[in-house]
């Protein structure tokens, strides 16, 4: 029954363990899908499903047809425009971070795009290079192809062909990587790249883009490295050479990123009011090459150039079967990371949006683009955070914007790409840095975070140095394998307390908190906020020990030992049995040598207490004849909260169980209360009731358990009480064979206030 009150409830109904509940309660019979029905179901076919297959592959069917073109039409070209400009400068810009020449970016700019338009979920995210990706890649090319000093123009062409191979290749194998996942219906594995670690990881790999540009923004030749510590070899070159550095090179730098990050910071902070984000890097491009051409630069002052753009796309060209044998590791990783990245931006939008994008999907919709553009010379693409917020932010409705950058690409490399070839690569690296400002800033995460999780802080850290020190791949694995060993750590050492009542209420909170607690006598409530399975049953049994006080099993093995000595005694006649109690003729006792050897058969003292062939009862808590001592137990009962354990297998159900019938073994009753149907099932599946542990310890909540308890022990106590009165004699001493105790006391003492 239910009783409101203003802000109190009152309930009333019986004390249930699970028994009861289910004598009362009749519980519906459900069939649950097996393996086999759920086989037929993914096999079977009807036209509903074959439509639903076919919007799945093919989201463009679902959201072309409803195409607003009177609402949507003109923002999605104003977006397409913004976006395809910024696409362009930012294809040449990571093309360097590849290793390869500029013209290759713009393919990676638009191969992928055609592909995504069809197969992609997203409404908003611009597809194309993405900086950290771009540097993973050319870890790979340079790995495989290094830099070979002194070169000659004719085989620094050669150079430059084979990692183009190489870079296209490694983005085809992380294409393929990407559409096996998708297939698979596997998008759930971005689950385990937290926050934390992409986090972590994308700001070292900003590190590593600002160490790999500085040679550009002071034109420089520096050797390229890769491996661990690579970072580091670079800068030892760039400090050595720093005398060297390009004058023109570094004011133009300075001036392009002083303008551009002034004009992106008032675009941030009147977006309000601007209806277009001004196309600063657009402009600053458009002056830069204008000067450079101008006043011819190149011969000038002898700066780096992006120099001859093809003209036109290449034939598509299948990749090396060679290249994948060697970077099988680098194409998963930077499929893993490519999705991350751009699921976790599309999120954003479509959460800002309203709609519903599918990450297994997403996965089909990235391998085949990188898929796709790899065949076609390109690098490995996902989404750039400023191109996106660009898409976004000028009025992009759908992907016809992005289709529409694509084209502003494609013009560029088929019609006006020339009149990019005095442009110097100094502003590219300058644009890059610029860009950078997103992921640099995310440092200034560290703080709250530490002060949120300091678990979830150590894993940006760690992946941070990992990733700086180690390189992207290895240093990516390295805060991978972190991460998942604070996961085990949290579910293997939980933070296991011992609760108690709340004010008299039906709550239960860890004793060591609160100041109005209520703790029954002689009742321990013992609390598990985590699964028990092999990594943590040791720890469990420990942390049970802890909260009891007692090691049951050192108890048993002392009361064992006790009851030899008790028999030994009463053989030997010296410990006689009157009506005033227990008389000990014999004070000096002492184990015989065979008896001490008695005590190392373990296996015997292990046993339950077989007081079956005495005539008396023992009372352990009790001052025992002969100087006989054991460890008291100041407590008859033991409550187990398993209301947070979510599962427990086969070696948990083993250490638990033995755990129980140690308590049992010394007179302890326990108790589990608030388990988990589906883990009740289990254990009834899995043979964990006995005769000595059986299911009328299991209770729906720990309040009911208390409750039970104190009604058995007040029944035991009366029951007792009532027993002793019509046993007592004038003395005072009762001792009549099975009910008689080996203490001398008052019947008075045998009821307790529980």
């Amino acid at each position: 029954m239910f009783e409101p009150a203003e802000s109190q409830y009152v309930v009333s109904r019986p004390i249930y363990s699970e028994e009861s509940f289910k004598r009362q309660h009749e519980k519906i019979s459900r069939n649950h899908k097996t393996f086999f029905d759920h086989l037929r179901m993914f096999f079977g076919c009807s036209s509903e499903k074959a439509k639903r297959i076919a919007f799945t592959f093919f989201p463009i069917a679902s959201w072309l047809p409803m195409y607003q073109i009177k609402a949507w039409l003109v923002n999605d070209i104003v977006s397409g425009i913004s976006t395809g400009l910024v696409a362009v400068l930012q294809g040449l810009a990571f093309a360097l971070l590849v290793n390869v020449p500029p013209g290759y970016g713009l393919y990676a700019a638009f191969f992928p795009v055609i592909i995504y338009f069809f197969f992609g979920t997203s409404r908003h995210i611009s597809v194309g290079p993405f900086p950290v990706l771009s540097l993973m890649v050319g870890t790979a090319v340079l790995r495989l192809v290094p830099d070979v000093p002194n070169s000659n123009s004719t085989y620094i062409t050669t150079i430059d062909a084979e990692r183009v191979n190489v870079a296209a290749s490694v983005t085809v194998l992380a294409g393929i990587f990407q559409l096996a996942l998708g297939l698979l219906q596997v998008g759930f594995i971005v689950i385990y790249l937290s926050d934390s670690l992409i986090s972590g990881f994308t700001t070292a790999a900003a590190i590593h883009v600002l160490i790999s540009q500085l040679k550009f923004l002071l034109g420089l030749t520096v050797k390229s490295y890769s491996g661990p510590i690579a970072l580091f070899y670079t800068l030892r070159d760039i400090f050595t050479q720093i005398t060297d550095t390009n004058i023109a090179d570094l004011v133009t730098s300075i001036i392009i990123m002083v303008v551009v990050f002034a004009v992106k910071e008032i675009n941030d902070r009147f977006k309000a009011k601007i209806p277009v984000p001004i196309p600063i890097e657009v402009i600053m491009t458009v002056i830069a090459t204008g000067v450079s051409y101008g006043f011819d630069f190149k011969n000038k002052y002898n700066v780096g150039t992006v120099g001859t753009l093809a003209s036109g796309f290449e034939a598509p060209k299948a990749p090396d079967i060679k290249v994948f044998e060697s970077c099988v590791a680098d194409g998963f990783s930077i499929g893993i990371v490519g999705f991350a990245i751009a699921f976790s931006v599309a999120k954003v939008y479509s959460i800002k949006h309203d709609y519903v994008i599918n990450g297994n999907q997403e996965l089909v919709a990235f391998g085949l683009s990188n898929i796709f553009g790899g065949c076609f010379r390109g690098f490995a693409a996902a989404t750039s955070l400023s191109r996106s917020a660009v898409q976004e932010s000028t009025g992009g409705k759908t992907q016809i914007a992005g289709l529409l950058s694509a084209i502003m690409v494609m013009i560029v490399t088929l019609a006006i790409g020339f009149l990019l070839e005095p442009l110097q690569k100094s502003v590219l690296g300058a644009l890059v840095v610029i860009n950078l400002k997103g992921m640099l800033m995310q440092f200034n995460e560290i703080p709250p975070l530490f002060r949120k999780d300091k678990i979830d802080c150590l894993v940006w850290v760690v992946t941070f140095l990992a990733a700086v020190l180690l390189g992207l791949d290895l240093g990516l694995a390295a805060g991978l394998g972190f991460e998942l060993l604070t996961v085990v750590f949290r579910a293997q050492f939980p933070k296991c307390s011992q609760v108690a009542n709340i004010g008299g209420s039906n709550i239960y909170k860890n004793r060591k908190d609160y100041r109005d607690i209520h703790e029954p006598q002689g009742v321990k409530i013992f609390r598990c906020p985590a699964p028990i399975f092999f990594a943590n049953i040791d720890f469990f049994r420990d942390k049970v020990i802890a909260a009891a006080g007692i090691n049951p099993l050192r108890i048993l093995r002392k009361r064992n030992k006790a009851l030899r000595k008790i028999k030994k005694l009463l053989k030997k006649g010296e410990l006689h049995i009157t009506p005033k109690g227990l008389i000990s003729t014999s004070y000096d006792y002492k184990e015989s040598d065979d008896e001490e050897l008695d005590n190392n058969r373990v296996e015997e003292l292990d046993q339950p207490i077989n007081t079956s062939d005495l005539p008396i009862q023992i009372d352990w808590n009790a001052d025992l004849p002969n100087n006989i001592n054991v460890p008291k137990v100041d407590f008859h009962s033991l409550i187990l909260d398993f209301g947070a354990v979510s599962f427990l297998d086969i070696s948990g159900m083993k250490g638990l169980k033995a755990v129980l019938k140690e308590f049992i073994k010394i007179e302890v009753d326990v108790y589990i209360a608030g388990v988990d149907d589906n883990l009740l099932d289990k254990l009834e599946r899995c043979g964990f009731f006995d005769d000595t542990i059986q299911t009328s310890i299991i209770f729906l909540s720990v309040h009911d358990a208390v409750l039970h308890v104190l009604v058995k022990r007040n029944l035991d106590s009366l029951a007792k009480a009532k027993e002793a009165e019509v046993k007592e004699k004038e003395t005072g001493f009762y001792s009549d064979e099975k009910n008689s105790s080996i203490k001398n006391r008052n019947v008075n003492d045998t009821i307790s206030d529980i």
